[in-house]
């Protein structure tokens, strides 16, 4: 099968490349699927688990993506919930080949049936962004109706659902980003845009929930937003300055099958929309890896037709 390989740490997005591998083996609870479409996170390259397994080993040359959405062809041993021709997508395993190739063995319980009236190319840009900011907002900020969540990056894909998460359950959000990005956070439900470079949105006042995805002087000026007994959330790093009475959380984005299901079933009712920007075949994979070009949305690349 084709798929896009690392094999050189050092060489980052450069030692991207197009390969032949063998067909994925289906371990126990094993699913084999035939993906359709495939997202990744630039910084993957940056993972520990990207270059090692379990147990410290190296397992190079590996395969980055862990967003699919496919066709599930192959059952592993004492595999259930799932059969062979179902349409599914969820989350590859963090220290296993990834979803960037043909075929990809996944634990079945990382994965969701997908309606068949949702896009491969929507439910692969679904599983990470939406899970994390439904663990986020609820699972961790526990984020309730009325209270006041100011959103980092809110038209990102992780900030894109969030805003849409927390609107819907009654909360007040505040959304940050750049100038352009503010008629998009407005539309997907924000109640006030702040722009990070232009506002002074240090002096917006204080929140119950900053949830943030950039880090850096962003992370650390927002700790101080948080009222007593409020949360500050960041998926970029550990807060190296903590709210004065309240909790600060640094969290990775655990798989969830059922919150998975009901995602999809948002997205298939309107009620959650997924920010879906360039689409790219696996041939330009790499190229994709290592563009910095601004686009509205996620790149999802499209790795079989139908």
């Amino acid at each position: 099968m084709q798929a896009i390989t690392v094999r050189d740490r050092e060489a980052g997005v450069t030692g991207l490349t197009l390969d032949e591998l063998p067909h994925p083996h289906a371990a126990e609870n094993d699913v084999i699927l035939r993906v359709h479409a495939a997202g990744f996170t630039r910084g993957e390259l940056d993972w520990p688990a990207t270059w090692t397994d379990r147990a410290g080993r190296d397992r190079t040359p590996s395969v980055p993506g862990h967003e699919v959405s496919g066709v599930v062809t192959e059952l592993g041993y004492g595999t259930t919930g799932l059969t062979v021709g179902q349409r599914v997508f969820g989350l590859a395993d963090w220290t296993r080949d990834g979803s960037l190739a043909e075929y990809v063995a996944v634990e079945a319980r990382n994965l969701a049936p997908l309606p068949a009236d949702i896009d491969h190319t929507v439910a692969a840009a679904l599983p990470i962004s939406g899970l994390t900011a439904w663990q986020g907002l609820f699972d961790h900020a526990r984020l309730t109706t009325g209270q006041t969540v100011l959103i980092h990056g809110a038209a990102g894909g992780v900030g894109s659902i969030a805003v849409q998460l927390a609107h819907e359950a009654g909360a007040r959000v505040i959304g940050t980003g750049r100038s352009a990005d503010r008629d998009t956070v407005l539309d997907l439900g924000a109640h006030t845009f702040l722009d990070l470079e232009a506002d002074r949105w240090e002096e917006s006042g204080q929140v119950d929930v900053v949830f943030d995805v950039i880090g850096g002087d962003v992370l650390d000026s927002s700790a101080a937003l948080v009222r007593p007994g409020g949360t500050l959330v960041s998926i970029a790093h550990q807060p190296a300055v903590r709210p004065a009475d309240g909790r600060a959380v640094f969290f990775v984005v655990e798989p969830d099958r059922d919150r998975l299901a009901d995602l999809a079933g948002r997205v298939r009712d309107g009620r959650l929309r997924v920010r879906v920007g360039a689409v790219r075949p696996l041939s330009e994979a790499a190229a994709a890896f290592a563009s910095r070009e601004r686009v509205p949305g996620r790149t999802i690349i499209r790795v079989s037709e139908g």
